[in-house]
């Protein structure tokens, strides 16, 4: 059995993940034209040598930031009833790391740190996210907390490592229209 060259695994790759992301976006979040072209042009079933994003994915930390605070299409969007009757909208993380990879491809993120509580009823995690730009690098951190009794979905550290995550985006740009809609 052959294995297809490295370079059209990435091509590959790039267009599996952009292209299901690209389906639910609006006009309003896309790049420019050639950009969202080379990335999103995936109705031919090869692959050529300048289809393949390679040394021209990074871009100017200014684009890249522009581009991040864009408002997010209302369809990618969630909404979580909290049990004091209030509804908090949100980005799930998988959603923001696939803008990030759009938009920011040379990002990346790590925990920082992991700290319980001295009465071991809570969790926060520092989270770091670095963008990296043709002209400099920039990173933001942030941190998030979960109960250790709450009986949701994960662990408590993958929660707080996600509430860490997306509010470190937040700190680029990314989904800080949704904490502004409130006090309108």
């Amino acid at each position: 059995m052959a294995f297809p060259s490295l370079r059209s695994t990435v091509s590959n790759r790039v267009r599996l993940c952009q292209r299901s992301f690209s389906t639910k976006s609006s006009s309003s979040y896309r790049g420019d034209k050639d950009r969202e072209k080379l990335i999103f042009d995936s109705d031919r079933e090869t692959t050529t040598e300048e289809d393949i994003p390679s040394s021209g994915i990074s871009r100017p930390l200014s684009e890249i930031l522009k581009e991040l605070n864009k408002k997010v299409p209302d369809n990618l969007i969630k909404f979580r009833h909290e049990p004091n009757g209030f509804s908090i909208k949100y980005i799930p993380w998988h959603v923001v790391n696939r803008i990030m990879n759009l938009h920011a491809p040379e990002w990346s993120g790590d925990v920082r740190s992991i700290t319980y509580s001295s009465d071991g009823k809570s969790v926060s995690v520092v989270y770091r996210v670095t963008i990296y730009g043709t002209d400099a690098e920039i990173y933001r951190e942030s941190t998030g907390t979960a109960s250790v009794d709450d009986p949701g979905y994960g662990d408590p550290v993958q929660k707080a490592e996600g509430m860490a995550f997306r509010r470190a985006c937040a700190r680029f740009g990314l989904g800080l229209h949704l904490y502004h809609e409130d006090m309108s």
